[in-house]
């Protein structure tokens, strides 16, 4: 009997000390993978007025058939106007930054002056928090006023976006309502919104989730690592009179 409870303690023991470093790995990922996946400036592609890129979309929230759609209308709009649109997705901002930080860096990165940036309009949306930013140049605020520009970005983007996160909707939206007005063309407002139902509140954001997870998997290794050798034990019990007979 000493035997067999040395055996399960031992075994406990040997349990414990596999499950530690899973464990250590498990924490360590769930506290540094929103940093690792932070996007900063410096890590979205150089361009300047004029370059063909119209989409970035390091969010990969948008197709391949609609981000073709925007950055044709885009370029024919820049070849009309001379106005350059440019929508940027990334995927989680760095801490302290926000969607409207971010974006005035990344404009004054792509574009030093205020000359360059004077018929220049970013548009920046955060994917994990579905945060929005525009910024326009100068000599784009006689069409695209500063109340329609915040218009774009918290209505006319955020519609499709409050309703099923239907980025590829938000951003074909937006880019037909800027398109239009920077056209010189009358300003066809935001989107009508039939329902008001907040839905947002039910769900949790990524960062919640993550720890949940994390903790629910060292809550389990840390309950397998006490049942398994009890269970062991007391099926060795059931089993031994049977064996000894």
């Amino acid at each position: 009997m000493t035997h067999t409870l040395n055996q399960v303690f031992r075994m406990r023991k040997l349990l414990i000390q596999m499950i530690l470093p899973l464990l250590a790995v498990i924490l360590a990922s769930s506290l540094f993978t929103a940093p690792a996946l932070a996007t900063g400036v410096y890590q979205v592609p150089n361009l300047t007025a004029g370059d063909s890129t119209w989409v970035i979309d390091q969010g990969d929230v948008i197709s391949r058939i609609n981000e073709g759609t925007i950055s044709s209308s885009f370029e024919d709009l820049a070849k009309q106007t001379g106005n350059e649109v440019r929508f940027v997705t990334i995927r989680r901002l760095d801490y302290g930054e926000t969607p409207e930080s971010f974006a005035q860096a990344l404009l004054e990165k792509w574009f030093p002056s205020k000359e360059a940036q004077a018929n220049q309009i970013l548009l920046v949306l955060d994917t994990v928090t579905n945060g929005t930013a525009i910024i326009t140049g100068e000599q784009v605020k006689p069409l695209l006023t500063d109340a329609i520009a915040k218009s774009v970005a918290e209505e006319t983007l955020a519609a499709p976006l409050r309703d099923g996160n239907k980025y590829n909707q938000a951003f074909l939206d937006a880019s037909d309502r800027l398109v239009t007005v920077l056209s010189g063309q009358p300003d066809p407002g935001p989107p009508q919104i039939v329902d008001n139902v907040q839905v947002e509140g039910t769900f949790k954001k990524a960062e919640e989730t993550d720890k949940g997870n994390a903790t629910a998997w060292v809550v389990g290794l840390l309950i397998a690592a006490t049942v398994i050798p009890m269970a062991t034990y007391y099926i060795y019990l059931a089993v031994q009179p049977s064996s000894e007979g």
